[in-house]
């Protein structure tokens, strides 16, 4: 069954009028459908039809002779489908994104900061490169779900100007709702009890360059995904929107650790932001707004040592962010570290 939400807005009431269609065979209309569609016309279509699957993998057979291919609609090839794209398309747009950061953006000047670890960018690129099959696994229930209708988004042109107000008016919704998901995810993953096992391998990178953007362990970059995926099972979203808004945060991701301090703002946080997160820890944990840190407590505004390039890479300057940056540390922190310099 496949849920097409139309939404309707008047200055007065503001709600969602879901129609139930049945959709025959692997007719799909949710975010990764079209992706689908098209990786199963091209390329999977002929492979699954080589492949012999035992019964147990087929939905309504129990005859290994009568089948020897998965249909469309089968959700142990629909789930297998989506690994392989998430996880090829995750590996593609990190590399790439990151090594145009990395060689475009980033000042390499900081890689001579104290902090910054012997071999870093090639640990950097091994550890996300590892962790994005895990990542990719976990995330495979949620796409599932919406290619197969249980989301809420949603298709079609908005037919008035109030459907066109809530179009525009669901980015910084959006972006609203998930960044005070993921900041108390990650204030989260800071505790004493979770840090060590699951957050403490990103931190690993206290001078981070792009390629640290998505080196993390699995389990914690799926945990801060998780509010984009239960928010388009809650609140109903064009499904264009929610996969140029996927596209986006990734972007982003990389954006805040390319080490390029050009923005000031006291709302936005700016790559300068997560710099002092990386820096000093205990600071910043939101991951587009300074919103939730400051009612968090946990705001920690950038200084002219992120800011001032005469300050930036001023041995000086380097060396008091290394000795606070040692205070804040647990003891533990530096002994599986080796640094370049």
């Amino acid at each position: 069954m496949v849920y097409v939400a139309t939404v309707f807005i008047d200055p007065f009431t503001s709600f969602t009028s879901l129609q139930h269609l049945y959709a025959p065979g692997s007719t799909l209309c949710q975010a990764m459908d079209v992706v689908v569609k098209y990786a199963d016309e091209y390329v999977f279509d002929g492979l699954y039809d080589k492949v012999v699957v035992p019964p147990f993998l087929l939905n309504n057979s129990t005859s290994l002779g009568a089948i020897s291919s998965w249909s469309q609609d089968n959700l142990y090839r629909q789930s297998l489908t989506i690994f392989i794209i998430v996880c090829l398309g995750g590996w593609i747009f990190y590399l790439s994104s990151a090594w145009a950061s990395y060689q475009f953006v980033f000042d390499h000047e900081m890689m001579k900061h104290p902090k910054f670890l012997k071999n870093q960018v090639r640990q950097e690129i091994i550890c996300a490169v590892s962790a994005i099959p895990g990542f990719s696994i976990l995330t495979v229930p949620w796409f599932v779900g919406e290619i197969n209708g249980y989301s809420m988004l949603y298709e079609g042109t908005p037919q008035n100007a109030y459907e066109w107000l809530y179009l525009v008016a669901t980015v910084p919704f959006f972006l609203f709702i998930t960044d005070m998901g993921i900041y108390w995810i990650h204030r989260l993953l800071h505790h004493p009890l979770i840090y060590k096992s699951l957050h403490k391998l990103h931190h690993k990178w206290i001078v981070p360059t792009p390629f640290a953007s998505h080196a993390f362990h699995a389990v914690d970059g799926y945990l801060q995904s998780t509010p984009y995926h239960i928010y388009a099972y809650l609140i109903p979203m064009h499904k264009w929107l929610y996969v140029s808004m996927f596209v986006v945060v990734n972007f982003w991701t990389v954006l805040i650790h390319d080490g390029n301090f050009l923005s000031h703002s006291d709302v936005i946080n700016t790559t300068a932001h997560h710099t002092v997160h990386h820096l000093y820890f205990n600071y910043n944990y939101g991951q587009y707004f300074t919103f939730w840190d400051k009612l968090g407590g946990s705001h920690r505004q950038p200084t002219a040592e992120q800011y001032d390039a005469s300050l930036r890479n001023n041995k000086s300057v380097w060396a008091a962010q290394t000795k606070e940056a040692d205070t804040i540390e647990r003891d533990d922190e530096n002994k599986a570290r080796k640094y370049a310099h």
